[in-house]
């Protein structure tokens, strides 16, 4: 999982080792922020020679890149507390799809590219405003990784909230497509709010800020954007749920066996 983004600034190895009780949910927490940012990062990997131009080719492939910075910083890490020594690549390429726990708007199909605007709209508003709730977390090595990437994914987030507004401001159809891409998207965005055993044990101990707290403003930063748009804010009569309990939909198979076709097909391969 090599790569030259800023996000693996932050050195694991930099990480401090000496942390209080709730080291085992902390380990689980980087697990599932990780495997966010690895699943995202290959949905849009898959827009690679795809997108509608080359300047968004790249733009999608660098988003991208900075989101697997993110999952080897947290993956090192997370094998780093919970005793297993497991790597990243460890992480990413040796477990089963089930082991995953991402949310499933990571794993969502990326649709035509306003599905992939909408979803990267939800995601972005809410990884900044968790990521900088890290930062202020009791745990220095997890708020120094916050900090740097939350600076990182407010770039992404400045970059979803402009196509949101071109899309909705452009013709009838781009509009229309735009639309159809928020309503798509809009029921996935419940999971990234829900509080489970792991992040009330973290909240309890002052360890790091459930994402429930932050619902209320995630959702007006996201509305504010769509009305800007000159599009429905939509009111979805259902919440998907599952993926942080390693519980997928049928697509996610194969998008893991295909991140991890060449480790399975050559395993303990060097280049």
């Amino acid at each position: 999982m090599s790569t030259t983004s800023e996000a693996a600034v932050v050195s694991p190895d930099s990480l401090p080792h000496g942390l209080p009780s709730g080291t085992a949910a902390l380990a689980r927490l980087m697990v599932r922020l990780g495997d966010d940012a690895l699943v995202l990062g290959q949905r849009l990997c898959q827009w690679i020679t795809r997108a509608p131009t080359i300047d968004e080719d790249l733009a999608l492939s660098n988003i991208a890149l900075d989101l697997i910075g993110h999952a080897r910083v947290l993956y090192t890490r997370a094998g780093q507390l919970d005793g297993s020594g497991r790597c990243e690549d460890d992480f990413a390429y040796t477990r089963s799809a089930r082991e995953f726990t991402n949310t499933l708007l990571a794993e969502l199909p990326n649709g035509d590219f306003a599905v992939t605007v909408a979803r990267q709209l939800v995601y972005t508003h809410y990884a900044v405003l968790y990521y900088e709730s890290l930062a202020r977390c009791a745990d220095p090595g997890l708020a120094a990784f916050g900090a740097r990437a939350a600076k990182e994914v407010a770039f992404h987030r400045m970059h979803a909230d402009r196509w949101t507004v071109t899309l909705g401001r452009g013709t009838g159809e781009s509009a229309r497509r735009m639309q159809q891409g928020l309503d798509r998207v809009w029921p996935y965005a419940a999971e990234l709010f829900e509080e489970d055993e792991v992040l009330a044990r973290l909240a309890v101990r002052d360890v790091v800020l459930s994402p429930a707290v932050l619902r209320e403003t995630w959702l007006g930063g996201v509305s504010g954007v769509v009305t800007e748009a000159g599009l429905a804010v939509p009111a979805p009569a259902w919440s998907a749920s599952g993926g942080r309990s390693g519980l997928h939909s049928e697509e996610f198979g194969p998008l893991i066996a295909e991140l991890q076709s060449v480790r399975r097909e050559f395993p303990g391969g060097t280049w």
